[in-house]
């Protein structure tokens, strides 16, 4: 605990944490340029005072040295214990008025915590971490667990997120129980649990969108993988006292730090929805869809149940294509017969969540109409005076690539249902050298492996020069025997010095198990991958990239299967770790690139560049306003980020990492 920053030298109560003070825009009323404001509101007594026991009223009163505001009480003030009905909380002038709306338990310690919301009302400055406690018995718990919260996957600061504790296990506590004490997350993912017993807990934070304390499965979660045990400990601080006359004394005092301080949790989602077929409908007469309410993990069975291919499976008498969510299947009918039912009855097994959360077989009988026919009949009653032939079908061919060509990309074309066959010899690939057309001698054109409606068309392709595929008509058919008609596509490749190269150089690779992979995700500057590559031998390499501005992100990749996986609670498995390059890379045509990087070095609330942080702390109104119309300047490296308040700088060894620093870790690596 330190000495408050007043004229008079005045500490602050223990049951008051002050944040860190920054600046703040000039205040209102001082047209002769008076020194900015910067400070927050200073804690002056409250009713019933800091520490008061055997606590058996329902309104308390809060009072500071200058009039104050509450910036959202409802979602960033908690009361711990939680409470079932939430208090009334209203800022007046100097005051704040709370009034308990629900019954105090017995013998128990409870905390009012404000996190980031009581500010001072004209510059908006922030008195961070402000609480103020009592007791309904005649003692008060004491004992307190600090940290920090990020989002796994972007290690963005996770603001006002619920914070608690479960001193009993928790495997069944967790979603049937409410959090026995809790804290909610500033704007900058810090949180302190306060006023706790001696004892083992289990930490956990969840975002708790119907506040009901507990962690239901589809909201986002955290938890600290290893019981944690507070405890309490005498320190010395130092304190600068500033007389009036200007004069600074140091002054030396006893004061109480309170372990651990520095947990790091990742809040994380499971993904987890509920299995059931959501929608069912035949938009198109060739066409049935079928959309689940997650994504497949086993094909779902159809069989027909009338007309003349009643007792077929459907699948047979179609092509299927899976979209790319993964949830929705396309049943393209290829059997003229199918096609041609205005009414399609169809038997689909397939597998739901129960009422248990297990996934069971379920047996439908789905109705598909042809609503589509239906239209085109009445439509053409209203129009028999048209006498004019319908046109022939053609095939429809569209290249998903403009006329600019990558080196290392092949080109694709899609068409609108699934491809049939493609007649070699009525396709070709062709270059030219001053307006001379000629043939490429090894060229492909073959089905997408992944989608059953795209084409894509690959060869060595030679820089800085002009192509042309050619489909003749009739030389491409989908499954419905409609071909195309003449199709032409022109595109110039680019150059090799369009392109720019990136390499990683990892110093600390090795502190990854050889069972794992180091996999690099370059992102834009909206922080999308835009391309990923493995880690070997320590180094990642990048090529054909275009110029322009970048940022970097790996994962441990603890399965080794090129994609980052999420956590579950259940098997108590944290998600795959994340960290990010805390550099800019300013890439330029015909330019490389080369970076070294440690994974392990930089503190984890360090590591994100501020450029691509949507979550941006600020210690007042003034600097949100500033901060919106900030434009940064062109660095590779931005390093001018504070780390947490209290001098403690978190590494991945926090969280279970690799390092071999005295830190516990908490991985099971």
């Amino acid at each position: 605990m330190r000495a408050g920053k007043c004229g008079r030298g005045m500490r602050m109560l223990a049951w008051a944490v002050m944040g860190l003070l920054t600046g703040a825009c000039a205040s209102i009323g001082r047209p002769n340029g008076g020194p900015r404001d910067e400070e927050p509101p200073v804690f002056v007594r409250s009713n019933p005072a800091p520490g008061t026991l055997n606590f058996t009223g329902d309104h308390l009163e809060v009072v500071f040295n200058e009039n104050i505001k509450l910036e959202d009480p409802a979602n960033k003030v908690v009361v711990s214990p939680a409470q079932a009905q939430p208090p009334q909380i209203r800022a007046n002038g100097r005051k704040i008025s709370i009034e308990l709306r629900d019954t105090l338990k017995p013998s128990t310690t409870y905390t009012i915590d404000f996190s980031d919301a009581v500010r001072d009302l004209n510059e908006g400055n922030i008195l961070d971490g402000f609480a103020m406690d009592f007791s309904t018995g005649d003692h008060i718990d004491t004992l307190r667990i600090s940290g920090m919260v990020f989002e796994a996957r972007t290690l963005e600061p996770a603001q006002g997120m619920v914070v608690g504790v479960y001193s009993e296990p928790a495997d069944t506590a967790l979603t049937t129980l409410p959090l026995e004490r809790v804290a909610k997350t500033n704007q900058s993912g810090q949180f302190t649990i306060r006023n706790l017993r001696p004892g083992r807990y289990r930490v956990y934070a969840i975002d708790d969108r119907n506040r009901d304390w507990h962690w239901d499965r589809s909201e986002n979660i955290a938890f600290y993988p290893l019981e944690v045990s507070p405890t309490a400990e005498t320190v010395e601080v130092s304190d600068t006292l500033r007389a009036s006359d200007g004069a600074d004394s140091v002054v030396v005092r006893s004061a109480t730090h309170y372990l651990p301080d520095d947990l790091l949790l990742t809040w994380f989602n499971e993904n987890y929805k509920a299995q059931y077929l959501r929608d069912n409908s035949r938009p198109e007469p060739r066409m049935v869809l079928l959309k689940f309410g997650a994504t497949l993990d086993s094909m779902p069975s159809l069989r027909v149940l009338n007309g003349p291919r009643q007792g077929r499976m459907l699948e047979e008498l179609s092509v299927i294509e899976t979209r790319p969510e993964r949830d929705s299947l396309v049943y393209w009918l290829r059997d003229t017969a199918l096609v041609a039912q205005d009414s399609l009855l169809v038997e689909a097994r397939y597998r739901r969540t129960d009422s248990l959360d297990n996934l069971v077989w379920q047996t439908d009988t789905l109705k598909l109409f042809n609503k589509v026919r239906r239209k085109k009949e009445k439509e053409k009653k209203k129009e028999e005076a048209d006498t004019l032939p319908p046109p022939i079908p053609l095939l429809t061919i569209k290249n998903e690539g403009g006329s600019q060509q990558d080196l290392h990309k092949p080109v694709v074309f899609e068409i609108t249902e699934p491809l049939g066959e493609v007649d070699s010899l009525g396709t070709r690939l062709e270059w030219t050298a001053d307006s001379v057309w000629k043939p490429v001698k090894e060229w492909t054109l073959a089905p997408d492996t992944a989608s059953v409606r795209k084409l894509v068309l690959s060869t060595r392709w030679q820089p800085g020069t002009r192509y042309r595929f050619t489909a003749d008509s009739m030389a491409i058919r989908n499954i419905y025997g409609v071909y195309n008609a003449d199709f032409q596509h022109e595109f110039t490749t680019r150059q090799p010095e369009d392109y720019g190269n990136i390499f990683f150089t990892f110093s600390d690779a090795s502190l990854v198990p050889d069972s794992m992979d180091i996999v690099v995700e370059l992102l834009d500057a909206s922080d999308r991958p835009q391309a990923q590559a493995a880690v070997s031998g320590g180094k990642a390499r990048f090529s054909y990239v275009t110029p322009g501005t970048y940022y970097a992100r790996a994962y441990i990749d603890r399965d080794r299967d090129g994609e980052w996986d999420t956590g579950n609670v259940a098997d108590s498995i944290l998600p795959e770790d994340v960290f990010y390059l805390p550099k800019k890379l300013n890439l330029r045509k015909n330019w490389d690139i080369e970076m070294d990087w440690s994974l392990f070095d930089t503190p984890v609330d360090l590591q994100k560049p501020y450029e691509i942080k949507r979550n941006k702390p600020k210690n007042s109104e003034r600097d949100a306003r500033r901060s919106d119309d900030d434009d940064e300047e062109e660095e590779d490296v931005y390093n001018d980020q504070g780390g947490w308040g209290n001098g403690s700088q978190y590494n991945n060894r926090h969280r279970g990492g690799f390092g071999t620093g005295g830190l516990q870790e908490t991985r099971p690596y």
